[in-house]
């Protein structure tokens, strides 16, 4: 039996507990129509997976599907007792497309908390296990607290209303038994007669029974206002444990799960699912502090001695947590850059969640944007307060906005587009701190009145940390600091206090997680042992999964380098990012292993035979290995980004014919095939006349199929003594199918670049040309 169905046979009580689960961002109409279709594709044999970009996929097509589904259902269906659930339907098949089509994640995860739900409230009311179905999905057990929070709240609105009836009662009750007194004074006070003491007698018993009826009628209201209260007392504190769990927890896990998103986590944000808990929680915090006022007024109506003053504290206490509600849900949408470059364009988004549920849009708030310092965060958080005068630490253009109300989306947000920060005030630095240490936080802050002006706010939040540069060769510096404290920080942190050092294995999963995001696949356990080995300067036990120090990381220099472990890291990823992610993705870069163990790998393969590996001595390079058929290695001197803007690395791989089979026996044109450039004809001419020449990665020195034993070219010289493989340096050629022209070498001269070859080591023009004719 589906779980629809079992639902459908459940006592009234447990009925109207599933009804309450559905509304708006999932209406009941559609799990009706759907049921079947629903519980096979989103809940049967079908769990999340956040970290897997082909679940992604799935669950986009799964709603599309969906809505699909929805719109086909609401064609179909006819018949006078579905006539109201067509228009429904479609509705719901526009919304979803509203809603979440950019985020289809959002409605996978509600519908799955909406049916672990409703499996709670059947195996609660049945005691019956439901075979593959499980309810460990916190958010299916906060709209199951939701619910009993609403049911509370009806509750007690019901006993207010019975109390004022029967206060009404009362006094009516007590308005007559004061008439009665009134007239039976008035008949003592006459001459005796039989009449008069017939008339005494009888007013006296409707005196005494109505005295009666009042003293019971006083001490049910006595009972019903200690229950009331009681009930109350336990709705606020039912209300605060579950705000806690939503704000404490839900919000904090999905801010620290944006921190990570900085580095490269997959971030699958459930804002919206947060938003809705929120907006209940509002919704019913207002209900209840009405009720408590409503209490309060009936009480002053009629005063009851022996009654415990217990109101004002409640609503205190409620009024509290609506305070706490309104200004934890004024977040960060979208974070503005953490390395932020003085006068370049930035964005970033504010929104209010509970902004729609409280009216707040009805009277636009404003929010301003200013930058302060680490010290001014620190006073900002322990004081409470506001900068005072509008003190900053710099100056931001464009920096104040004014909330919007998206209907379909139920969103108060306010979007900047078009930030710069224009001054930066920085403190004084201490010790080895540089500007590139320093952090800094925009803060956002707005004022705003709920309850028609009842209720006053004042309401700010911080970014995550940001790094302010001024030019580009300080980002991988502030990188180095963005990505540490993204990493390492702690939960309710004095701003923005970072470990000083952490175990290695937390630094390889940053580090995989960056690589991962930037290049579009993670590091290997091989790929990180051999980081390990550099951060830690070759002194690395992996058992003991030591220590690593902020200053190993990107302070102190690497062994008889002039760099630092993080620049040599963040050069070799900002290089695979943007030349080599295809080959990195497909694993034809081995990339992270020494010269020397390369070597030894190549020293077994056949001749031709070639690996291409980060070099360790230059900034963001890549060298190829290769094998000659003398059985000696040698290495290109690195290409870098500069070579890879002029010629790729696969074209430069075809171009070197000494280059046979990737690593350990692949042909290279199976391999690189599909990073070579198509070959064009070299008879087309441009419209000016001009044959185009096409540069080509050359050998001086070395013919096609030649390995000497010891290369005696100048290009062949290492430029570091210190190596125990050759190094040979690639240089440019010019070729075109016609004859080649001095125009042509003079073009290719021109094409050189000095960091790929020394223009001091070409023996003359006509040695050159000779190679170029190559």
């Amino acid at each position: 039996m589906s779980l629809w169905a079992k639902a459908q046979q459940l006592p009234s009580e447990s009925i109207q507990q599933i009804y309450a689960i559905y509304g708006d961002h999932f209406p009941i109409e559609v799990r009706h129509c759907l049921a079947q279709y629903i519980e096979e594709k989103f809940w049967s044999n079908l769990e999340p997976q956040p970290d897997n970009p082909q679940h992604e996929q799935y669950v986009a097509g799964l709603v599309s599907s969906l809505i699909q589904e929805i719109e086909n259902k609401a064609s179909m269906v006819d018949g006078p007792d579905i006539f109201l659930i067509k228009p429904k339907l479609a509705q719901a098949a526009i919304m979803f497309r509203q809603r979440y089509s950019a985020n289809p994640m959002q409605l996978f995860t509600y519908v799955r908390q909406c049916l672990a739900t409703e499996f709670g409230i059947i195996q609660q009311a049945s005691g019956e296990i439901v075979p593959g179905l499980t309810m460990e999905n916190s958010g299916a057990e906060t709209l199951h607290k939701i619910d009993i929070l609403k049911r509370r709240t009806q509750d007690t609105a019901a006993d207010l209303r019975r109390m004022e009836e029967d206060q009404e009662a009362f006094a009516i009750q007590y308005h007559e038994c004061t008439k009665i007194k009134a007239h039976l004074q008035q008949l003592i006070s006459q001459p005796n007669s039989p009449t008069t003491a017939q008339n005494i007698q009888k007013l006296t018993l409707q005196k005494e029974t109505l005295e009666q009826g009042l003293n019971q009628r006083v001490a049910g209201l006595m009972q019903l206002r200690l229950a009331l209260s009681d009930k109350l007392k336990e709705t606020v504190q039912l209300l605060n444990q579950l705000q806690t769990h939503v704000l404490d927890e839900e919000l904090i896990r999905w801010k620290r799960e944006q921190q990570l998103a900085g580095n490269g986590v997959i971030f699958n944000s459930n804002l919206d699912t947060i938003q809705e808990w929120c907006e209940a929680l509002a919704e019913l915090i207002w209900l209840n502090r009405q009720q408590l006022k409503e209490m309060e007024r009936l009480k002053a109506k009629l005063a009851l001695d022996s009654f415990p003053d217990v109101l004002p504290q409640l609503l205190a206490d409620i009024t509290q947590l609506l305070s706490s509600l309104v200004t934890s849900t004024f977040i960060i949408e979208k974070q503005p850059p953490q390395v932020m470059k003085t006068n370049t364009r930035f964005t970033a988004t504010v929104r209010l969640l509970v902004g729609g549920k409280l009216n707040v849009h009805m009277t636009p708030p404003q929010v301003k944007v200013t930058i302060i310092s680490e010290a001014q965060a620190n006073l900002l958080l322990k004081s409470d307060k506001l900068s005072k005068n509008g003190e900053s630490s710099g100056e931001i253009l464009n920096n104040t906005g004014t909330m919007e109300y998206q209907q379909a989306t139920r969103q108060l947000s306010v979007s900047f587009r078009n930030m710069q920060l224009k001054k930066i005030k920085r403190a004084e630095k201490k010790g080895t701190e540089s500007v590139m240490d320093e952090k800094f936080s925009l803060l956002f802050q707005s004022h705003f009145n709920v309850g028609g002006g009842e209720l006053m706010f004042q309401v700010w939040t911080l970014s995550l940390p940001v790094v302010v540069i001024v030019h580009g060769n300080q980002e991988p510096h502030a990188w180095a600091t963005v990505t540490w404290d993204n990493a390492f920080s702690e939960a309710g942190r004095v701003p923005f206090a970072v470990p000083d050092k952490v175990q290695w294995n937390k630094v390889a999963e940053t580090l995989s997680l960056k690589f991962r995001a930037a290049t579009g696949r993670p590091l290997t356990e091989d790929n990180l042992r051999f980081l390990a080995e550099k951060a830690f300067r070759g002194n690395y036990n992996e058992s003991q999964n030591p220590m690593l120090t902020w200053a190993q990381f990107c302070k102190e220099p690497l062994s008889e380098r002039n760099f630092t472990f993080w620049e040599w890291f963040y050069a070799i990823m900002k290089l695979t990012r943007e030349h080599l992610r295809g080959p990195w993705v497909d694993g034809l870069i081995m990339g992270f292993v020494r010269k020397k163990q390369a070597e030894e790998m190549l020293l077994s393969c056949a001749a031709g035979t070639f690996l291409l590996r980060f070099s360790d001595s230059e900034l963001g390079g890549i060298t190829i290995a290769w094998i000659s058929d003398n059985g000696e290695v040698f290495s290109l001197q690195p290409f870098t980004a500069k070579d890879f803007a002029i010629r790729t690395l696969g074209d430069r791989i075809s171009d070197l014919n000494h280059l046979v089979s990737l690593y350990p026996d692949i042909a290279k044109d199976i391999s690189f095939q599909k990073y070579y450039t198509p070959y064009q004809s070299s008879e087309q001419t441009s419209i000016n006349g001009y044959v185009k020449p096409v540069l080509k990665t050359h050998l001086p020195g070395w013919s096609d199929n030649s390995y000497p034993n010891t290369p005696h070219h100048p290009f062949m010289q290492s430029p570091d003594p210190s190596r125990d493989t050759p190094s040979v340096a690639s240089s440019y050629a010019g070729s075109i199918a016609t004859t080649a022209t001095c125009t042509a070498g003079m073009d290719y001269l021109d094409s050189f670049d000095e960091n790929s070859i020394d223009i001091n080591n070409l023996v003359n023009l006509n040695e050159l040309m000779h190679g170029y004719k190559q």
